[in-house]
């Protein structure tokens, strides 16, 4: 588990719990969320945060993003399209 004062950068699905939010975490467990804005429209929603562990399990949230899957590979890129030829 990361200490105090480490720089938090996770994914996962963002929740209203009991007056404040949370982030289920993609690779397991919560990180309760200090937040200076409230995201309602990420409310339930992939979203990726970033912040800084300021006590066990709680991260002062410097930015909430929904989050952006990357293309399957080969799509971004055109490879494997049909070039008419």
């Amino acid at each position: 588990m990361a200490g105090i004062g480490s720089r938090i950068d996770e994914t996962g699905t963002l929740l209203r719990v009991a007056g404040g939010f949370a982030l289920r975490r993609d690779v397991g467990g919560r990180w309760r969320l200090d937040l200076r804005r409230t995201p309602v429209d990420h409310v339930e929603n992939r979203v990726r945060i970033t912040g800084v562990l300021v006590e066990e399990g709680l991260v002062e949230v410097d930015g909430v993003a929904p989050e952006i899957l990357a293309a399957p590979a080969g799509e971004a890129s055109g490879e494997g399209a049909q070039t008419g030829s």
